[in-house]
């Protein structure tokens, strides 16, 4: 890629000399001319998707003009801020809203997004005040993906475990005082349906200082039934059907038994209400309908039995998906799906107007998935700038930008603005050993900047 092509984070410019970070969902106009020699492509999200896109095209088209933008005042997005810190390596989130849970009481003190949670303890500004109450003895997980797993690790993880993450300050703090013993992840269907992967569930039960809890006659007639998935799923359920029925040998028996957490999956459950505390201030407990499958297949799908039952708790976390929100109301957007209606990364009705990540497909996939995703939209842009049905004619790009960022008085954060932060970061995470401490309110890094 030539080190003349510029990328524009959020307000700001830097050339392009990285390469691409992991997990996001911006959708991006493309103004540019199919008579240009330099074609000005401008992507708005700094996570994967847009820079996947950004490196295909420019690894095509070298001399293509990119510009990033990116609300934040710091670059990657929710690999930044989406990534469990004792995962560094995982780089898979990318929406910006979470999926409500449409119950009565989910409004109650003591309820909130896993999404949410995972961009507190990660430095997420939005989310710097969130201030979880973690002195209640049990905490129940809404959802059985990767996300629930993490949130579940990170509140039962030993505190020390974690001092040389790149955790905040803050979240480090307020999970020495937890008090949480017991982690719920509760899922409406069975152990065949389970969205999270095999990585994350082994280190569960291997996580230290907890046991897993789990009922074996969730998994009766499950060997059988297992013969015909797909190795990885069948890998997985093997993995939970040994931990479920099978006597641990003497030293895991050992590490069991001394541990003074535990965490547990409780199939074919669905969330009907977050109970309230007798004085109605916080939530107390999850009232759960009992299911059970019909269909076959993808087509499984959990229905009530009639049955209820109440699991108390002092802490709901809702995993139940990631959603999109809509870019502008000149961009088509399916509230329903949470996507921007699409034809290969093509907006439908909207020429020159292209997505990529999550905002396309929906929230499924990780890094691998983004990636080729991102590549293929980037593929359809250069196939109608070559075919000539892009809008033509001479284009200003950032120019235009710039000038209206003056009138208002707003001051860019530059790439080098960015170094200075991530350097401030390293130089803080160094005198406690971790990798960095996250900067997480906007103003100190605006005022550590001079702005």
């Amino acid at each position: 890629m030539a080190s003349r092509c510029w990328r524009w984070w959020g307000w700001s410019a830097w050339p392009r000399t990285r390469p691409p970070p992991a997990g996001s969902t911006p959708s991006f106009r493309h103004h540019l001319s199919t008579q240009e020699k330099t074609p000005q492509i401008c992507v708005v999200g700094s996570g994967p998707a847009g820079f996947y896109t950004a490196q295909h095209l420019l690894k095509q088209h070298p001399q293509a003009h990119v510009d990033i933008y990116e609300k934040q005042p710091v670059p990657f997005g929710l690999v930044r801020f989406g990534v469990a810190p004792d995962h560094p390596e995982v780089k898979s989130y990318g929406a910006e809203d979470h999926r409500a849970l449409e119950i009565p009481g989910e409004e109650l003190p003591g309820v909130c997004s896993a999404r949410a949670f995972v961009g507190w303890y990660n430095g997420l500004p939005e989310n710097r005040e969130l201030e979880p109450d973690l002195s209640c003895d049990t905490a129940v997980i809404l959802g059985q993906g990767n996300v629930a797993l993490d949130v579940a690790r990170i509140l039962l993880t030993p505190p020390e475990h974690l001092e040389r993450t790149d955790i905040t300050k803050a979240a480090l703090g307020v999970l020495r005082q937890s008090r949480v013993k017991t982690v719920w992840l509760v899922g409406r269907r069975g152990p065949l349906q389970v969205a999270f992967t095999i990585k994350e569930l082994r280190e569960m039960i291997q996580l230290p200082g907890a046991r897993p809890i789990l009922d074996p006659a969730d998994f009766l007639g499950l060997q059988d039934k297992i013969k015909e998935v797909p190795r990885p799923r069948k890998r997985l359920t093997e993995l939970l059907l040994r931990t479920a029925t099978e006597k641990p040998g003497p030293e895991e028996a050992a590490r069991r038994a001394s541990a003074s957490r535990a965490w547990g999956l409780r199939f074919f459950r669905s969330p009907q209400q977050v109970l309230p505390s007798p004085d109605g201030r916080r939530a107390a407990g999850v009232r759960l309908a009992v299911t059970r499958l019909e269909g076959v297949g993808e087509a499984t799908r959990a229905v009530p039995t009639g049955d209820m039952e109440d699991l108390p708790c002092g802490l709901v976390l809702s995993s139940v998906g990631y959603k999109s929100r809509p870019v502008d109301p000149s961009v088509p957007f399916d509230s329903k799906l949470g996507v921007i209606p699409n034809v290969e990364g093509r907006v439908m009705d909207v020429p020159g107007l292209y997505c990529s990540g999550w905002v396309k497909r929906g929230p499924t996939g990780v890094i691998a998935t983004t990636m080729t995703d991102s590549f293929l939209t980037g593929q359809m842009l250069l196939q109608d700038l070559k075919a000539g049905l892009l809008p033509s004619g001479p284009r200003p790009g950032y120019a235009a930008i710039q000038a209206l960022l003056s009138s208002r008085g707003v001051r860019p954060v530059s790439f080098s603005d960015w170094e200075k932060l991530d350097a401030e970061e390293v130089a803080r995470g160094q005198g406690t050993g971790k990798p960095r401490e996250k900067l997480v309110d906007p103003q100190e890094m605006l005022r550590l900047l001079g702005h």
